[in-house]
């Protein structure tokens, strides 16, 4: 080799190991190091987009090909290291996923309570510290060596549409509203506070429709979802559009499944003209795990693994977990099915979120807003304790008769700890979880309070195929008080793994009746299960005192249910799933529709549509204290009548009142719509506490689809005992007083909508443009 040609090799070979640089302390390699050559795609001055496109385009097609699976190869003559995409944060950093590893320095990380607790806080505060905390610990990983990528695969914004599947406990309930909300302000906390600077990359997953695992052979790899638009558009879509929209989330995960009969990874007008276009996605889309090569080898979609490389990408889906599109994508190129301006489009997507991670900015360590977490800031102080915050929180107090609840430590002697998740760290746990900080189980959190603790199990595990009846009982009559730790685990609901029963478990109740008969004075029943149960025995049972819902509450669980058991935190929690009956059952798990249909007898999902029995209700939780709350003020003000007078509005087709699209409003009068509505909320005590205010908008009646009510906002307010407050909400009535149409098109009714935080105290607002108009 000769000449000018040696020289440019040379210089290229100097370039890719200065743009490489070597960390120190065993550190891996990273891009763009300073004293490195110029290279656009290095400069950080220019807009993420155009370094992207450039580093795109000096890889050759095979290198551009390496890039798209989860595990991206190494370019080492660009100095670009490999990736990996894969990492979980749903309640905390996890085992699952390829990007993280827990072998070094930092062994554990904070375990904050599953989803659904967390949820039923009704505190977006705690949602966004949640977020924040996990993405901090992933940062320190990724500083120290032990992180191999940043981008968090969470949350799961899907609704629990269904009290069955096995995953409802990874998501924030059933309401669009609540859901929404969790989805804005734990992405927002993950991903730091710079858009152009990520923190990590919070990815909302699995779109759309996506809630069943294995029901009766119908398993998600195959399932067509039949969904109506109405349903996709109030219900179903929501989370994702406010997780890009509002919480400007960098990734969104395509689902296993087919909606109206496309798999949700193929589906362009979903993937790219909702996701991109509508909504404004500024970064990648990823598929669900083998979900690709799910599109031909379970749903048959596509004849070839070409064609069905070709038609994803082109669909929009960016990033395949797998490696089916590395395996497939040359052939599918050579054979003409996609075209390598496909692959640059992916691959500029990609190559934009990980420089805004910082990939090809330098040492990580001289980041100047992550660049300092370290050790020390995984497991911290602050971290712990917002693990038990969070659980104490979300802990829901369902039943207390007689002032069974709370304990007073002093007046209690001898206690009787029964039932398999008393002392099973497991049991604190659900789906996605990580090596925790420590791990308080309740067991271990009750000794704190008590001397004499006298514990028996009762059963090997959640099963419960056969009870220790005889040995539970002895300790129950042997003791001056009983409290039960009974429920669910993996072993009944976990990925993969839908319930075939709403009842506890095995022996279960039997073993609760039995222990409950023999105990000297009424029992406490706390609940660990990551969805409802039907527990309409306990409810009604007065030798049952007390039941409280504690979900997977994380690795501070047993201390939490301890300070709550013996009033040293006031319950506040609020369901936010609906308890059904056993009868539910019979209700098909396929059926993904919404709406009841009484001419068949089908009674509808969630709060909003469910016509029939519950054991509790959504946002049902009591307390220690007393609260009372009113609405003291709403309504539109005149400038906001005179603009609803200048809007059209649509006869109803149905013969109701007219309604006013939404879309045709626009943006800017949706805005000018806006109005307060103040609530007042008083603690009569006789403890201070939080208290969680949830808003409602029901319409004059429930016909064409309508949901029989509505959440609108809520806020939680920490209150002493005798104090007031007044909290404003901020009404959008394009938002919060739209309902769907069948087609999907979001209106408002030009009618009586009506507000209320009791059901017995209502606000009523007219959207009666010949009634508002001056």
């Amino acid at each position: 080799m000769g000449g000018s040609a040696g020289i440019v090799v040379l210089m290229a070979t100097i370039t890719a190991l200065l743009c490489m640089g070597a960390a120190a302390g065993g550190q891996p390699p990273f891009s763009c190091w300073p004293g490195a050559p110029y290279v656009r795609f290095c400069d950080q001055r220019l807009p993420v987009e155009q370094r992207a496109a450039d580093l795109v385009a000096r890889l050759t097609l095979a290198e551009k090909v390496s890039q798209l699976g989860d595990v991206a190869a190494a370019v080492p003559r660009l100095g670009v290291p490999a990736y990996k995409w894969w990492s979980e944060g749903l309640h905390g950093l996890s085992m699952w996923g390829k990007g993280m590893h827990f072998t070094g320095a930092v062994q554990h990380v904070t375990s904050f309570p599953q989803v659904l607790l967390t949820a039923a806080s009704f505190d977006e505060r705690i949602w966004y510290f949640i977020g924040q905390a996990i993405g901090v610990e992933a940062r320190a990983l990724y500083n120290i060596g032990q992180a191999e990528g940043l981008t968090i695969w969470s949350p799961n914004v899907n609704i629990y549409r269904d009290p069955r599947w096995g995953r409802g406990h990874e998501t924030p309930g059933e309401d669009p509203i609540t859901v929404s909300k969790y989805a804005v302000a734990f992405v927002r906390g993950l991903q730091g506070p710079s858009p152009t600077t990520l923190q990590t990359s919070a990815c909302c997953k699995h779109a759309t429709a996506y809630d069943l695992d294995d029901w009766r052979g119908t398993v998600r790899y195959n399932f067509n979802a039949r969904v109506t638009p109405q349903d996709l558009a109030d219900t179903f879509n929501p989370p994702f559009r406010s997780c890009v929209g509002e919480g400007q989330a960098s990734c969104v995960m395509c689902a296993y499944t087919a909606v109206n009969g496309v798999p949700a990874c193929a589906d362009y007008n979903l993937l790219t003209k909702t996701f991109r276009g509508q909504w404004g996605l500024k970064g990648y889309v990823a598929s669900d795990c083998d979900a690709i090569a799910l599109v031909r080898d379970g749903q048959h979609f596509r004849p070839t693994p070409e064609d069905t490389v070709a038609t994803t990408l082109k669909a929009g889906m960016d990033m395949n977990c797998g490696n089916y599109t590395q395996v497939h994508g040359m052939a599918a190129l050579r054979q003409g099915k996609m075209t390598e301006r496909d692959v640059d489009r992916t691959l500029i997507n990609l190559f934009s979120v990980r420089m805004r991670l910082g990939h090809f900015n330098g040492d990580p360590r001289s980041n100047p807003l992550y660049g300092h977490f370290g050790a020390n800031d995984v497991c911290s102080p602050a971290h712990k304790n917002l693990a038990l915050h969070a659980a104490k929180s979300g802990i829901v107090l369902l039943k207390n008769d007689a002032g069974t609840l709370p304990l007073r430590r002093w007046t209690v002697g001898s206690t009787a700890v029964i039932g398999p998740n008393a002392n099973d760290p497991g049991a604190l746990l659900g789906n996605y979880f990580g090596p925790p900080c420590e791990t308080i189980t309740p067991l271990l959190g009750l000794k704190g309070y008590v001397k004499d603790v006298r514990f028996e199990p009762g059963c090997i595990d959640t099963a419960c195929w056969s009870a220790a009846t005889g040995k539970a009982v002895a300790v129950a009559r042997s003791t001056d008080h009983v409290i039960l730790f009974m429920g669910t685990s993996h072993v009944q609901e976990e990925e993969g793994r839908d319930r075939t029963s709403l009842l506890l478990p095995g022996q279960q109740q039997s073993l609760i009746e039995a222990v409950a008969r023999a105990a000297k004075r009424p029992v406490i029943l706390v609940l660990l299960t990551g969805g409802p149960v039907d527990v309409t025995f306990a409810k009604f049972n007065p030798k049952i005192g007390a039941i409280v819902w504690a979900g997977y509450p994380g690795q501070a669980g047993g201390l939490a249910i301890a300070n709550v058991l013996f009033g040293e935190h006031n319950p506040s929690g609020r369901l936010p799933v609906t308890w059904y009956p056993e009868e539910y059952m019979r209700v098909p798990m396929t059926d993904m529709r919404m709406r009841a249909d009484p001419a068949t007898g089908y009674p509808g999902r969630s709060y909003r549509f469910y016509r029939g029995p519950v054991v509790y209700k959504f946002g049902y939780g009591l307390s220690y204290s007393r609260f009372s709350r009113r609405l003291a003020a709403s309504g539109l003000a005149g400038h906001q009548k005179s603009l609803l007078a200048s809007l059209t509005s649509t006869p109803a087709a149905d013969g109701g009142a007219s309604h006013y699209d939404v879309e045709e409003i626009g943006p800017e009068r949706c805005e000018q719509l806006k109005f307060p509505a103040v609530v007042e909320v008083e603690n009569h005590g006789p403890m201070d506490g939080n208290h969680s205010v949830l808003m409602f908008l029901r319409w004059p009646n429930a016909t064409g689809g309508r949901p029989a009510s509505q959440l609108v906002g809520f806020q939680s307010q920490h209150l002493e005992a005798g104090e007031k407050a007044s909290l404003t909400f901020d009404v959008s009535p394009c938002e919060h007083l739209s309902r769907a149409r069948e087609d999907g098109k979001m209106v408002i009714d030009g009618a009586s909508h009506f507000l209320f935080v009791d059901e017995d105290d209502e606000a009523e607002i007219s959207f009666d443009a010949s009634i508002n108009s001056p």
